[in-house]
């Protein structure tokens, strides 16, 4: 196949090897090149960047409830730290920092950090897994979805994705994941809705077609399809390349994973990528032991990993306000849950319920939100923080205040209606022009009407090869499969679905033709 053919057809779940390669140690500036990309952008180009605290951070010992501080003492002597080390706040004389966080403390007072207290959800399973995926797609805790809340706001964003991607509307990727798989995050309905970027060794491998002959055996033969497939479905190779040649990095970073990463999300950022969505992530924060040093509670693997958090998101806010691009970027942390309030006899704390999140950017109402948890005198094991806001309150936040959506959008994409938060300051929206090139990018293949619907629903494709309609649930149940068929010629089709006995909701209707996929939402009403 022809590459400008592949690139046309390639669906854009591909894991794309890590072929950034860092360059924090040493201080770039920009070119004109980079000048001229910044004045060429326009107001589509808002960008998001989501950090995962993977394992459940402890929020009692990140923003230490000081008013409480007896009681929270007395609940957690294994861990607790001197309250004359904590990191005080401007304004501010019920919380302080771990000493740890001078990086976000500085944020903080310049105005640019939001502090959300207690978010959780509804009766929260304390499972890693099991709550990870639930903050991943917003469902419920009762509630399996197959589909990531941030892929679902993108195929909302591009509806014909990934059908005649890279485009001349949309020519990035809607998404980048800094990482070795896509996480459940970015799972589309049909597709995965970004890349998975891996190391720089294997990239270029890749590129300069250097390998080691394959064997003259059938297992070689293998491998030499599985090299040439790998070649081929790095459909949107050239234009990161592009962009990160283009960037710049104008500060030097810390020398820790995370730093990295944000380095690399800055540089791609600053050399125009149209990409939507960046997900980075920080391992470790599963501290049932060895979370405090004993003879310093101020020292060991939680002070480690929050001291890395705070100097990477202090030198990646440094970085874009450097390059000119501070007031598109909003960034957002998440765990999938908290630490109980007592500390265990190792030196360390237990999965818990509600932790606060931290937003940051120039777009940001600096501040905090919400109540200091509340303590109880003599809190016991059984004891946990209740939850203040929802996290899909932070999601709708974000979706409403920051991309713009209304809530007929928000609607079909959280499956429920959240309160938006008093977190993102002025923010001018998205022309409807702009929105309009953004739905009608690429090719679509299947529609769908009436729709809404309160019975007959018909959608219209365009087919060739083995072709098969479904109609799924939000939750990702296959309920019904309207079209199967293996097509001698390209047609166009008109199948009829009657959705009378379906109980009211937003489902997911499947095309898979030949090679490519689409999905499209149907509301039944």
């Amino acid at each position: 196949m022809k590459r400008r053919n592949f690139l046309k057809k390639a669906a854009a779940a591909t894991i794309i090897p890590h072929f950034i390669p860092f360059s924090g140690a040493g201080k770039i500036g920009s070119s004109p090149w980079v000048n001229l990309l910044q004045q060429s952008l326009v107001d589509t180009d808002k960008v998001l960047v989501l950090i995962r605290l993977d394992g459940g951070n402890d929020g009692l010992n990140t923003v230490v409830p000081i008013d409480q501080y007896s009681n929270l003492s007395a609940a957690r002597p294994h861990v607790i730290m001197p309250e004359n080390s904590l990191l005080k706040l401007d304004g501010v004389d019920n919380i302080a920092l771990h000493p740890a966080m001078q990086g976000i403390r500085n944020l903080y007072n310049e105005g640019f950090v939001k502090i959300v207290q207690s978010v959780g959800y509804p009766n929260p399973d304390l499972s890693h897994f099991r709550s990870s995926d639930i903050w991943m797609t917003g469902s419920d805790h009762d509630e399996i979805l197959y589909t990531g809340w941030a892929a679902r706001y993108l195929e909302n964003e591009y509806p014909n994705f990934p059908v005649d991607y890279p485009n001349e509307q949309m020519p990035d990727p809607l998404s980048i994941e800094i990482g070795p798989r896509l996480s459940l995050t970015l799972q589309g309905s049909g597709a995965g809705m970004g890349l998975s970027v891996l190391n720089p060794s294997e990239f270029y491998r890749l590129v300069d077609g250097v390998y080691q002959p394959a064997p003259a055996t059938p297992a070689g033969e293998l491998l030499e399809h599985i090299r040439l497939v790998k070649q081929q479905s790095n459909a949107y190779g050239e234009v990161v390349t592009n962009a990160y040649n283009a960037g710049a990095n104008n500060t030097t970073y810390p020398a820790s994973n995370l730093a990295e990463q944000l380095a690399i999300v800055a540089r791609l950022v600053s050399g125009g990528l149209k990409t939507r969505i960046y997900t980075v992530s920080i391992g470790g924060f599963d501290t049932h032991d060895n979370q405090v040093v004993a003879n310093d509670h101020t020292q060991g693997e939680h002070a480690n990993l929050l001291r890395e958090l705070s100097e990477s998101i202090a030198a990646f806010m440094t970085d874009i306000d450097s390059l000119g691009v501070s007031e598109r970027v909003l960034g957002l942390t998440f765990s999938e849950f908290g630490r109980r309030i007592t500390s265990n006899f190792s030196l360390g704390t237990d999965h818990g319920e509600a932790a606060p999140m931290f937003a940051f950017g120039k777009g940001v109402e600096g501040g905090v939100l919400g109540d200091t948890p509340f303590i109880p005198a003599g809190a016991t094991y059984a004891d946990n923080l209740d939850m203040q806001f929802d996290f899909r309150s932070m999601y709708a936040t974000v979706l409403r205040d920051w991309f713009c959506l209304d809530d007929s959008d928000l609607q079909s994409i959280l499956f429920n209606q959240y309160e938006s938060l008093p977190i993102i300051g002025n923010n001018p929206c998205m022309s409807t022009s702009t929105r309009e090139q953004n739905q009608a990018a690429g090719k679509s293949i299947i529609n769908a009407y009436p729709n809404p619907t309160r019975d007959w629903v018909q959608f219209d494709i365009e087919a060739q090869g083995y072709t098969i309609v479904q109609v799924f649930s939000s939750s990702g149940k296959l309920v019904a499969t309207p079209f199967s068929r293996k097509l001698k010629t390209a047609q166009q089709l008109q199948v009829r679905y009657d959705m009378s006995a379906l109980p009211a909701g937003v489902y997911q209707v499947r095309l898979q033709s030949g090679g490519l996929q689409q999905s499209r939402q149907v509301v039944k009403f």
